[in-house]
């Protein structure tokens, strides 16, 4: 796959999605044969986003991070994204289904970077790099994706379907982060729950993992940015105008509206 096709890929995801065309395997069909065919394409999809949208990168997601997401879409291996600027939103905020194909909704945790990462790191590095933690939700648009027939190279090369992020209050850095649970509810009433363990053992190994990969790519992460680590429960997909919130222990929460 050449530099025009994989544009052509890039530009026939972006029209898509302003269609809001329901999300299909494309990969095979379009010549995308492995995965870093398909982080070339996102790349491209994110460049001309940043170009159209004036808007720039200020971090990673990092998804399919626990068995049970895993199971959901029947995908073994982690995927990685890039989080854009202009879909970053602080808790309260407010957004309206209408505006995505289907709405998802994930409970993270989200770490920020004091120094950059290379590609070596590890757990001890992160824990020397990360300068603070937040309670956070991903929002992502699987365009009513059928699961049955998802395959990683599409998802990848459609961003990982990254829509933008909710961000609570940053503090420090705790220890033990595997150990912490998180809650998630609707409404006030508890919906399901996870610890920080179900994030690849820790959450700071989704940092390593995004690290490594995007050393694949003479890329890395660099102080400043924000890493989206995994969710802790499953999706969820809102059907009803409903508050959302993530409580951490002993990290804080974080809220969104989501209006029909």
């Amino acid at each position: 796959m050449m530099g025009g096709e994989t544009d052509a890929v890039a530009r026939m995801l972006i029209d898509e999605h302003e269609r809001g065309a329901r999300f299909h395997p494309f990969a095979a069909a379009m010549g995308i044969a492995n995965l870093d065919r398909a982080y070339a394409v996102q790349r491209s999809y994110v460049h001309t986003q940043i170009r159209d949208r004036d808007t720039s990168p200020v971090g990673y997601k990092v998804g399919l991070t626990s068995p049970r997401m895993q199971a959901m879409c029947k995908i073994d291996r982690p995927v990685s994204g890039v989080v854009l600027g202009d879909r970053v939103h602080q808790s309260g905020a407010a957004v309206q289904s209408r505006h995505y194909g289907r709405l998802g909704l994930e409970f993270e945790l989200a770490v920020r970077l004091g120094r950059d990462l290379s590609g070596d790191a590890d757990l001890a590095a992160v824990v020397r790099a990360v300068d603070a933690i937040a309670p956070a939700i991903e929002i992502v648009d699987d365009r009513h994706c059928d699961y049955a027939t998802l395959d990683v190279l599409s998802l990848v090369a459609d961003n990982s379907w990254n829509a933008g992020v909710v961000l609570g209050a940053w503090r420090v850095p705790l220890a033990n982060l595997e150990t912490l649970e998180g809650v998630m509810s609707v409404d006030g009433k508890a919906q399901d729950r996870g610890t920080g363990r179900d994030v690849l053992g820790h959450p700071y190994n989704s940092v390593a993992w995004v690290a490594q990969h995007l050393a694949g790519t003479n890329d890395r992460l660099r102080a400043g940015d924000i890493v989206m680590t995994g969710n802790w429960v499953t999706t969820k997909f809102p059907d009803a105008s409903s508050a959302y919130r993530f409580d951490v222990q002993a990290v804080g929460s974080v809220e969104l509206s989501v209006r029909k």
